[in-house]
């Protein structure tokens, strides 16, 4: 039976190069992937691409995207095994749902990654979703400066100091996002206990 699964992790813990892996080894034993990226994430140009060089072709999706029509027309066309999403929190909880529709009706396993928070601590839309659906949870783990799990994603601005408003949403790497384990996140952020 089909699942849908998300691996979630903090910024730098290895999301984009596990799912390259992942691809790789379907492809590998003769197997067909579909993998998709968010459009929103204009550095990647349609292409999932990993901080350790590997890369790969990814179909794009934006906020009106039907994975169900998409993925199921490909599927006719050319069987897939397995699809595999890139930059799953900024899916919509629709687009979610079509993901769980795609392992439940269609019997495709559907895996996702993404980061599960932003960088004022809160869920994104569509990890929430997949929080709360998905059939299996994987936390991949990344390291703070201090030897910690990372958990969080302190945004930060030009100069690194820490940025505590604006947008959920702003496209960066390393330049605009440190990865932190909760007490320095709070501690750069000025939270009190």
């Amino acid at each position: 039976m089909a699942k849908l699964y998300f691996y979630y992790a903090s910024m730098n813990a290895g999301k984009s190069s596990t799912l390259l892996q992942a691809d790789f080894n379907y492809r590998e034993r003769g197997m067909r992937t579909m993998l998709w990226t968010a459009q929103l994430d204009t550095r990647s140009e349609g292409r999932v691409k990993s901080r350790i060089g590997l890369e790969a072709d990814a179909h794009r999706y934006a906020p009106d995207t039907d994975l169900w029509t998409a993925v199921t027309a490909a599927h006719r066309a050319e069987p897939i095994d397995c699809v595999l999403i890139d930059e799953a929190q900024f899916l919509t909880r629709q687009q979610v749902w079509q993901c769980a529709r795609l392992a439940d009706e269609a019997g495709l396993p559907v895996v996702c990654y993404g980061l599960r928070t932003d960088f004022q601590g809160e869920l994104f839309p569509g990890s929430a979703a997949l929080l709360g659906i998905a059939d299996k949870l994987v936390e991949l783990k990344g390291v703070c400066h201090c030897g910690r799990k990372a958990t969080m994603n302190l945004r930060v601005d030009a100069s690194g100091a820490a940025v505590k408003e604006g947008a959920q949403t702003e496209v960066g790497g390393n330049d605009r996002y440190v990865a932190l384990c909760r007490k320095h996140f709070s501690e750069a952020l000025g939270h009190t206990r």
